[in-house]
Order: structure tokens, then sequence, then C-alpha cells
């Protein structure tokens, strides 16, 4: 069963900081050239009825998109992420947003298939960007998931 999803309450800024810092290497994360402090972004998270949070995603709002800015679940294939982007997805509509966007790496193809799985489309690929963005966040690797080397963002969208 799905855990349920709600509000990331203030309180947990600074857990899901030291969780940004540990497994993505600071609390910052860098799309289309901005540094973006995600730990203080609203969002949503995922806890089990135990109280074991389960995933969270954070997002913000500029104009009348909606950006997800993180997304991670902990736990492959138990429905979490869905859970997580069908809450985002209904918060971008209530807010009047017109689009959902996001930004990933080339090597991320776990995101790549998780996104177009759910309705998102490939819109923009940015050759090279992240040699910019690891002068703005030194912590972004060379190599990422199986070996590839990581070099290019690529942008993901759905309208609504």
């Amino acid at each position: 069963m799905t855990a349920p999803v709600d509000l990331i309450p203030e309180s947990d800024a600074d857990w899901i900081a030291d969780f940004l810092t540990k497994y993505w290497g600071a609390p910052t994360i860098v799309a289309r050239g901005e540094v973006i402090e995600a730990a203080s972004l609203s969002g949503f998270r995922a806890v089990d009825r135990d109280g074991t949070l389960k995933g969270f995603a954070s997002y913000r709002i500029e104009d009348d998109a909606l950006q997800i800015v993180t997304l991670d679940s902990f736990f492959e294939g138990g429905g979490t992420g869905q859970a997580l982007v069908a809450r985002v997805l209904f918060e971008a509509r209530e807010k009047g947003c017109s689009k959902v966007w996001l930004v990933t790496t080339n090597d991320n193809l776990h995101a790549l298939r998780f996104y177009q799985r759910r309705g998102f489309r490939i819109v923009a690929v940015y050759p090279g960007a992240m040699d910019a963005a690891r002068k703005l966040k030194p912590e972004i690797p060379a190599i990422g998931a199986n070996g590839i080397p990581i070099r290019d963002e690529i942008e993901l969208e759905m309208c609504l």
C-alpha cells in the first residue's frame, strides 16, 4: 500500500537538507544555470502509518508553471513516486498552472523512464550544461548512474 502524501512541515527542512547533502551532494540543486535552495521549498512527503518517510518532492511556481525541483522515493516500485507526482500535478492545477516541468541529467535513465511513463515529454536538451552547473555546485560528479558521464540537462514537461 502506498504511504499517504501530505505537506512537508517546516520542521522537516533540516532533515531534507541533510538527505540532499548525503545523496545529492549538497542541499542546493542546479537547474538551467540557477542555484535553488531545495530544502526551503514547498513540497509533499509520503509517510507510512508507522512514521517511516518513504519519499518527498519539492517544487516552486513561477508565472503559470510549476517546477518539480526534487523528487525522491526510497522504495522503487512501491507507488510512492507516482503518488508524489499525482499530488504535485493536483497542486499545479489548483494553483492555475498551465504546465509542470523539471530538469534531470542525461545519466538519470530511471527519471527519464519514470516521468515519460506519467505523460511528461522531453522538450529540451542542454548539451554541456553540467560543466557550467559544476561551477555553481562542485559536488556534482562527472560520472553518474550506470557509469554514464554526466554532461547534459534534459528538460521534461507536462501541459495541463
